[in-house]
């Protein structure tokens, strides 16, 4: 399809739009007229005369309006929004909102405003319907009891394992497959610089009196490490920072395949209190399809083990829209996991990802009404099972622009989830493609530290990792009063 830029700027959020109609169309940009297709979507604004017109496949559409400089990015959303809705048949229930954090948008609106008036913008102005504006609203309520206890000293740590036992072919995560020798020989050097990196982080901490609050294990699968790997790992935690103002401990094992005894008891030994176990689907023709290799029984035996060592908080993923998963699927992967009864339960929306295998291949996904009708049986089943919604985001090119939700039994909500969304406390990264986020206390400063993506990377350039996280002591010292000396 080609959709034209004339006379304005905004082709990332026109192009991001057009893709919610259009997720399998590849998308051409141009400036000009210039080119044809069977799909074109030719958007103009002049002196704050906007025109959106639409022609596809002989279907034609046009849409006038006007609006000021500083609302024409916005009005220019809304026409794509009515034309391509009317020519499709298809309502996108996010409206035109496109951004990643719905429920910050609505935190801050209401804090601005109020609710009713974040309420009425989000349905009014930015077209979204009143269930995915409710759903904002809830969020948004629980995520604020947590904001309320995050210190100003206060931070997480975050420990990247970019490992996994075979590569999903929705992924597009910088995780390499344990199963090539490359990544094999790279791990233990992997490991040898991931406490190096945590070491470096705790003197930050020291001198600067932050206070660790949560640390989160995350991947690719932090469950391919071997136990004495996971044990060093966590060693190292204990013995570089005070774990004595510790909230949680999470640790996201990931594939069910990877669980074992002496893995669990690594965990509880170091006082791990989250984990997750993350089958994504409990249809083997599913897995099959994307490549994972535990079977639904993995999950099942996986599940119990946890359960039998004492872990009280397991998270399970699912994802709605993988490829060729019919909604009577998705609704009977989703059963089951609220079978099981973990305390949270997070429905992802596929996201078809440019370095994905699913991209490559050119496999077609789930158009954003099918995906919607997962989602809503997933709220209405978790909500009538004792389960709430506490956290939010959605990534680029998801299916209908949908959204990813963190369903919580009351009281086991995560608070790294909600804090890493809301970009409330400094996250410090640590391990290949780990971003630390430095946030000012209670403002809206907020800097960011990458690391080498790919885990070569990592290990061959690792003084160049820790030069970078210099800019911690810089970003903290710049946060001191003008004048004050330390003292």
């Amino acid at each position: 399809m080609i959709l034209r830029i004339i006379d304005h700027s905004f082709h990332y959020e026109c192009e991001n739009l057009c893709r919610v109609f259009f997720p399998n169309e590849k998308i051409n940009v141009v400036y000009d007229f210039t080119g044809e297709d069977s799909i074109e979507i030719i958007t103009r604004c002049c002196e704050g005369d906007i025109t959106v017109t639409a022609d596809i496949c002989g279907k034609s559409k046009t849409l006038t309006s006007r609006a000021s400089p500083d609302k024409a990015e916005l009005e220019i959303a809304r026409q794509i929004y009515f034309v391509l809705s009317e020519l499709t048949g298809y309502t996108p229930q996010w409206g035109v909102l496109t951004g990643v954090r719905p429920s910050k948008l609505m935190i801050k609106l209401t804090d601005f405003s109020g609710e009713k008036a974040a309420f009425d913008y989000f349905t009014n102005d930015l077209l979204v319907s009143e269930e995915k504006t409710n759903l904002a609203v809830t969020v948004a309520r629980a995520e604020r009891g947590i904001l309320n206890s995050v210190l100003p000293e206060s931070f997480s740590l975050y420990i990247s394992i970019p490992f996994c036992p075979s590569r999903c072919s929705y992924c597009s995560f910088v995780s390499h497959s344990i199963a090539s020798p490359a990544a094999k020989k790279l791990l233990a050097p992997y490991i040898d610089n991931l406490v190096t990196e945590i070491k470096d982080a705790s003197k930050y901490a020291d001198e600067f009196g932050l206070r660790l609050e949560s640390v989160y294990f995350g991947g690719g699968t932090p469950g391919i490490l071997e136990p004495g790997q996971i044990d060093t790992l966590q060693s190292a935690i204990e013995n570089c920072f005070d774990l004595s103002h510790l909230k949680e401990y999470t640790v996201e094992i990931g594939r069910p395949d990877t669980v074992t005894p002496e893995k669990l008891n690594v965990l509880k030994l170091h006082n791990t209190d989250r984990i997750s176990i993350n089958p994504q689907s409990f249809n083997q023709k599913t897995l099959d399809a994307i490549g994972r290799f535990h079977t639904p029984e993995d999950t099942l035996k996986a599940y119990r083990l946890a359960r039998s060592y004492g872990f009280g908080c397991i998270n399970m993923d699912l994802i709605a829209g993988l490829p060729g998963e019919t909604t009577a699927e998705f609704k009977d992967s989703l059963d089951t996991a609220v079978m099981l009864s973990p305390e949270n339960i997070t429905v992802h929306t596929l996201a078809l990802k440019r370095s994905s295998e699913m991209n490559y291949s050119g496999e077609s996904v789930k158009d954003g009404e099918e995906a919607g009708k997962m989602l809503s049986y997933a709220k209405e089943r978790l909500t009538n099972s004792g389960y709430s919604p506490y956290y939010m985001y959605r990534q680029s090119k998801c299916v209908g622009n949908l959204e990813n939700v963190g369903w919580t039994v009351p009281g086991k909500e995560g608070f790294y989830n909600v804090i890493m969304m809301e970009e409330c406390h400094t996250v410090i990264g640590a391990g290949a493609g780990a971003v630390t986020k430095l946030c000012e206390p209670g403002g809206n400063k907020v800097e960011r530290i990458f690391n080498y993506k790919f885990p070569y990377e990592y290990v061959s350039g690792f003084d160049v990792i820790l030069e970078r996280k210099e800019k911690i002591r810089e970003f903290y010292n710049s946060l001191k009063s003008p004048g004050k000396d330390d003292e």
